[in-house]
């Protein structure tokens, strides 16, 4: 029987899942001093392990590890009778590994990937290899012919373990197909072939069937989602997502209790998107399931395992962190159970074997950024390692989670990361990516970082966030730069009046959309901020609308949002000093967005820094540990010396 507190607690694997081994140890040691502050370092190394799990059957344990303070990750697999034995290790020299998945208790799928520069050029590729899980034998990599293959695993199939379902275009013609794969044989079978009508976004149910998928009509620039009823060939068509309605709708996945009925998230004509049934032969919906006033529902929790794959397990949401609200009494107990050994930690049950006597649990929070565990048949819980070894958690700050109102009366969500010390503190407003997305701060490194060096940082989930109904959405429509502006600054007034900010020492640093969002904040009057950072900044509003405006949906569904200041026409107006910072192979947004803002700057101010970030991309994922050691120097430099210090950036020239 589960207790609620399991009965042993030990450390399984010691040093040999650190990327340094007793080099990370010395390291940390000696920079434990009385203050709080810990080196930039601490932050900007690469995890020392990611990704663990247990195969279905219980018997290995994969998971990366870093062999570098840049990463260089390996896969290495032990035997979970025996977690000291030699590992068999996995990667490849000329790629970086990027995942893995089990795909059976013998094999594994491997992710790769390479940046490559080709003059102008610069692109990443992408490997998958099929390897056996002893480390013997050769690799598969599905589809060798094809050099540009793109492929992705729709689902393992339930009556076969040695069979998968992968998503690709076999017959090139530019629609994807569904395509039965042996991953021992390597031979393939074709079992749906993408048409003119569904061509994407398929579903399959318990049994392995391919039951729902999308196609885009051109003729009304609508995504239409298709189903059919067991055992037929027949799509009917569900739903149309309209561009201009910008109402929610997606399907999930089949019930497994009625396999006619499909689970849809969607809002149907509320605020928030809810959780339905949708009956494809009655052409029906339940009632809603599972709703909430102020967050959207996210998805349906179901059972993987082959003995009762569908089964609803409960419904996701997103709030302050995560959450499930169970439905099935065993998985409720389950997770509580576990939870409470770890009071106060955001906990994910990230692998289980099929019959649950070993289970990997991952533990974080704002003074944990990220702790494995393997539970053993319910009652011995063993620490496997932690993912940063130079960060010492006692020195992280507190996270709160608040909601304020804005000038207009518009309740806006955000984190507030609280230095320790006493306040009021000097304070980042820190502005999300996007803009249609949303923070979910359980561990934040950046802001972490900055609350590490003394800074209070707040993050407004600002209008025009995704994740808390229409409303707040559809509320940043052609708000670029001002009602959404006037969030943020709203935040950090907030924050003063509550005598947790000081007014006199505010500032804001964002990326993407948040670097847009800085570079007019450096513009405002009046002006609350003494300095602003932005990074990978959206800068020229038209350049962006000319990358949107290439397709027909994103033209009608996001462009006509994507209206109100523009950076590059409102340099002029920089009145306090700025700092900003681009990634020079940026392909989301291009390195000319910063280097336009920064020509016309020059016209006039040199009240600025400017730095281009060799070999970085847009997205956090490709900003290496490199990168981060001089982007977080520069940046925890900015605040220190040139924001509240009073100094001129412009004097040091």
């Amino acid at each position: 029987m589960l207790k609620k507190h399991f009965l042993t607690t030990s450390f399984i694997l010691g040093s040999a899942l650190l990327f340094a081994g007793n080099v990370a140890a010395e390291d940390k040691a000696k920079n434990e001093t009385d203050s709080v502050k810990m080196p930039i370092e601490a932050f900007a190394i690469e995890p020392a392990m990611r990704s663990v799990s247990v195969s279905r059957d219980g018997k290995k344990l994969a998971y990366m590890r870093a062999t570098s303070k840049r990463g260089d990750y390996v896969v290495e697999i032990r035997p979970t009778s025996n977690l000291s034995a030699k590992p068999v290790t996995l990667g490849a020299a000329k790629m970086e590994l990027t995942g893995y998945t089990w795909l059976n208790n013998k094999k594994l799928m491997m992710y790769f990937r390479q940046n490559i520069v080709d003059g102008a050029r610069n692109y990443w590729v992408s490997k998958n290899a099929i390897v056996n899980a002893d480390g013997k034998g050769k690799w598969d990599v599905p589809f060798a012919k094809d050099e540009s293959a793109r492929f992705s695993i729709v689902s393992t199939f339930p009556q076969d373990p040695d069979v998968i379902l992968l998503n690709y275009d076999i017959d090139e013609d530019g629609r994807p197909d569904i395509i039965r794969y042996d991953i021992d044989t390597g031979r393939t079978r074709t079992i749906l072939r993408g048409n003119d009508t569904v061509n994407g976004g398929f579903v399959v149910d318990s049994d392995g069937e391919v039951r729902a998928g999308t196609g885009y009509d051109a003729t009304i620039s609508a995504i239409n989602l298709y189903a059919r009823s067991k055992g037929s060939e027949e799509w009917q068509l569900v739903h149309q997502n309209k561009p201009e309605s910008r109402e929610v709708f997606d399907f999930l996945y089949f019930n497994k209790d009625n396999p006619n009925e499909i689970f849809v998230s969607a809002t149907l004509g509320q605020n928030t998107a809810g959780i339905y049934r949708y009956n494809i032969e009655t052409k029906e919906y339940s009632e809603r399931l599972f709703g909430l006033k102020s967050y959207d529902a996210d998805s349906i929790v179901i059972s993987n395992k082959m003995a009762d794959r569908g089964r609803l397990l409960g419904y996701s949401y997103t709030g302050k962190h995560p959450k499930v609200y169970w439905t099935d009494e065993n998985e409720a107990a389950l997770y509580e159970a576990i939870e409470a050994n770890f009071p106060k930690k955001f906990v994910s049950l990230n692998s289980r074997s099929e019959d649950d006597n070993m289970i990997v649990i991952r533990t974080s929070g704002p003074n944990d950024p990220g702790t494995y565990y393997l539970l053993e048949n319910k009652t011995k819980l063993s620490l496997i390692g932690d993912t940063a070894p130079l960060i010492d958690n006692d020195k992280l700050a507190k996270v709160r989670w608040i909601k304020y109102k804005a000038r207009d009366g518009m309740v806006i969500p955000a984190y507030v990361t609280i230095p320790q010390g006493k306040g009021p503190f000097p304070t980042i407003v820190h502005p999300h990516g996007g803009p249609w997305s949303r923070d979910v701060n359980i561990y934040d490194e950046w802001s972490q970082l900055l609350a590490n060096n003394g800074y209070l940082v707040v993050q407004p989930q600002f209008r025009g966030s995704t994740g808390f109904g229409l409303e707040l959405w559809k509320a940043g429509d052609a708000e670029w730069g001002k009602a959404m502006q006037d969030d943020l600054d709203d935040a950090a007034l907030y924050l003063v009046e509550k005598g947790l900010a000081d007014k006199d020492r505010l500032a804001m640093f964002g990326w993407s959309f948040g670097g847009y969002a800085s570079l007019v904040a450096a513009t405002r009057d009046p002006q609350i901020y003494k300095c602003s950072a932005a990074g990978a900044s959206v800068g020229d509003l038209n350049r962006w609308l000319s990358v949107i405006n290439r397709g027909r949906y994103l033209r009608i569904f996001q462009s006509p949002t994507v209206r109100g200041i523009d950076p590059v026409k409102e340099v002029s107006k920089v009145n306090i000093p700025l700092y900003v910072v681009h990634g020079d192979i940026d392909r989301q947004v291009t390195i000319e967005h910063s280097r336009d803002f920064i020509e016309e700057l020059k016209k006039h101010t040199n009240n600025f820094k400017y730095t281009e970030i060799e070999g970085a991309d847009h997205f956090s994922n490709t900003l290496f540990y490199e990168h981060k050691m001089q982007f977080y120097g520069e940046l925890v430099d900015w605040f220190d010396n040139y924001c509240f210090s009073g100094k001129s950036i412009a004097a040091t020239k």
